[in-house]
């Protein structure tokens, strides 16, 4: 009965992998990166059964490959660089990590780790040190390029357009204009406006130097 109630019924391939860490970097002039350590842990109340997969075997050695984990307890898997050259520096290579209950097979979770092999741990720091300097510097400029485009925006925008200045002489030329019913004036007749127009035309002008003042 007591069995029954701790196990519950796993599903093949969904059982969450704790390990750390997850990503394995490797730098060829320093020895002592070229073995890694591997933690898994068990939280779970009954044991585990791993096994430690690659996609390229020959260029690692890996101490303890496979074994089991008690319930709520860790272990330690080294994995060592045997194969270090120029040829392999920036190249991904993957472990998996399989877990299964001791009285099954089938692999109940899994857990990828990636490892790289750098050529200098220095120059990996540089790199990163010069990448996050350029990233600064490219979120600086931008700042500054908006802060100084916009009041030259601005400044182009400023001022009345074409189209309100031609509108406000046409409106000052008609109120220029002689007013219909006057005898004396040189202006031939048909240019005479109306009381009307010349109010209109006033309140035009109006409506444009409102825009012109605006602006």
């Amino acid at each position: 009965m007591q069995q029954q109630k701790r196990q519950p019924e796993l599903v093949e391939g969904n059982l969450p992998v704790f390990v750390f860490p997850t990503e394995l970097i490797f730098y060829a002039d320093d020895q002592s990166t070229h073995k890694q350590v591997l933690t898994l842990y068990n939280p779970y109340e009954f044991a585990l059964k791993f096994k430690v997969l690659c996609t390229t075997p020959n260029k690692y050695a890996v101490v303890d490959a496979s074994g089991a984990v008690k319930p709520q307890c860790c272990v330690d898997i080294v994995i060592r660089h045997r194969d270090v050259r120029a040829s392999h520096y920036g190249v991904i290579d993957k472990f998996r990590l399989q877990v299964s209950e001791q009285s099954q097979r089938k692999a109940l979770g899994r857990k990828e780790i990636i490892a790289t092999l750098l050529p200098s741990a220095k120059e990996q720091q540089q790199k990163e040190e010069e990448e996050k300097r350029i990233k600064e510097h490219l979120t600086e400029s931008v700042f500054f390029e908006q802060t100084l485009c916009q009041p030259e925006n601005r400044t182009a925008s400023s001022g009345p357009s074409l189209l309100t200045v031609f509108l406000g002489v046409v409106c000052i030329a008609a109120l220029m204009l002689p007013t219909l019913g006057e005898v004396e004036s040189l202006v031939p007749l048909y240019l005479h406006l109306s009381v009307n127009q010349k109010l209109v035309a006033a309140y035009v002008l109006g409506l444009i130097t409102m825009v012109i003042l605006r602006t």
